[in-house]
């Protein structure tokens, strides 16, 4: 016997993508353009403070996070949005972003909203993980299509009042997985507003927030501190995965207001795990140092000026504010995936795998999603070879 909560889930994008591709011969070298995984050099230092504190694993480490570690993340938040957070009741450091994303919903979403089933906007296409967090808590998941025409972010403000009511969560993602999208200062207002008229908390996935274009993303938490709203209506989300090329490190922290956090710590001390007392020391460097952001930032710029060039003439191709993927526009992304492995060895994800289908169709149908992770020079052959087969020119 086995519980059927999770058996309405698609399966995962990434088996899913190895059953349409593996059966098929790779049309030329393989270049890898589909997951998420940075690649670029992580500080070089990050092994030396490692080993200095390899024997701490020999320890149980504290379930918030060391005293340092947790001040080292409240600077950064100090230092990036200008925000004062207490590090001792409103930040914990995470097993990468995952962890938390899951577990805030298993800690905050109430059981019932005025006797009724609560809901959790999700936008669509999305991260995986919050559709199974919303699913484990027994709410009503709601996908809210994030297209060109909403500027590839949700606009929760069109859902019904019956809905909004009942909301307990909202999840977005700034910027964005997959489109690359961020949230302005005026979107974020208007979202912080609507959290505040029907009672419903944001968690804020911002683990993108360090690879832009030009200005840095306004963040959740500094937007929802200068206009003034409870603390407790933002949880913010970030990691050192992206921002430091440290996606092994399993490195990133959540930080919300005291009384949330109060409940998230609860959960972790009954059913979470800590990070091992090394991997908190090296964390507590990484967030301390800018230099390596900058440097790795500089690379996917020039990436990102790469695709421009590439893809400038493509019909629907729109240049990436942030993050790292290009949402590339396709007749069908299973059809477009399929033809690039078999005729030039080019794997890219379908939009499709990252989506629901909805009443308003699946916004991902359309699209491909290209991860810009690679060298610079593996990177053009990949794009060079991808705009060939899929748009001719």
């Amino acid at each position: 016997m086995f519980p059927e909560r999770f058996s309405n889930l698609p399966p995962y994008a990434f088996p899913r993508l190895r059953a349409l591709l593996d059966v098929h011969p790779a049309g030329g070298p393989t270049i890898h353009m589909t997951i998420g995984e940075p690649r670029h050099a992580f500080p070089s230092w990050v092994g030396d403070v490692l080993a200095a504190n390899v024997a701490e694993f020999g320890k149980y480490p504290p379930n918030d996070g060391t005293p340092e570690l947790q001040q080292a993340i409240a600077d950064w938040i100090a230092r990036r949005y200008g925000v004062s957070v207490d590090p001792a009741t409103q930040v914990m450091p995470l097993n990468g972003t995952r962890e938390g994303l899951y577990n805030a919903a298993m800690a905050l979403c109430p059981e019932t909203r005025d006797g009724k089933q609560p809901t959790v906007l999700i936008p669509n296409p999305f991260y995986q993980v919050y559709a199974v967090g919303t699913v484990s808590v027994a709410a009503e998941p709601v996908f809210v299509n994030a297209t060109r025409e909403t500027g590839h972010l949700p606009d929760y403000e069109s859902l019904p009042d019956e809905i909004l009511d009942r909301a307990a969560l909202a999840y977005i993602c700034s910027p964005a997985n997959p489109q690359g999208a961020v949230a302005s200062r005026d979107y974020w207002e208007r979202l912080i507003a609507l959290a505040e008229k029907h009672d419903f908390r944001i968690l804020a996935d911002e683990c993108y927030s360090e690879i832009y274009r030009g200005e840095a993303p306004a963040g959740a938490l500094q937007v929802a501190t200068e206009m003034g709203v409870d603390p407790e209506r933002v949880v913010i989300f970030h990691s050192l995965s992206k921002r430091s090329n440290l996606p092994g490190l399993r490195s990133g922290f959540v930080a919300a207001g005291p009384e949330s956090m109060k409940r998230i710590k609860q959960l972790r001390a009954y059913a979470g795990a800590p990070l091992p007392l090394p991997i908190q020391r090296v964390s507590e460097k990484v967030w301390a140092d800018e230099a390596h952001v900058v440097e790795n930032r500089a690379l996917y710029l020039e990436k990102f000026e790469l695709a421009d060039r590439i893809f400038g003439n493509v019909p629907g191709y729109e240049p990436p504010q942030a993050g790292f993927f290009l949402w590339l526009p396709v007749e069908d992304g299973e059809a477009a995936a399929l033809k690039l492995w078999t005729e030039t060895g080019v794997r890219v994800l379908p939009g499709a795998y990252l989506s629901r289908d909805t009443d308003a169709g699946n916004p991902g149908k359309g699209y491909i999603r290209v991860a810009l992770v690679a060298s610079r020079d593996e990177t053009e052959q990949g794009l060079t070879r991808l705009r060939d087969c899929l748009y001719g020119q």
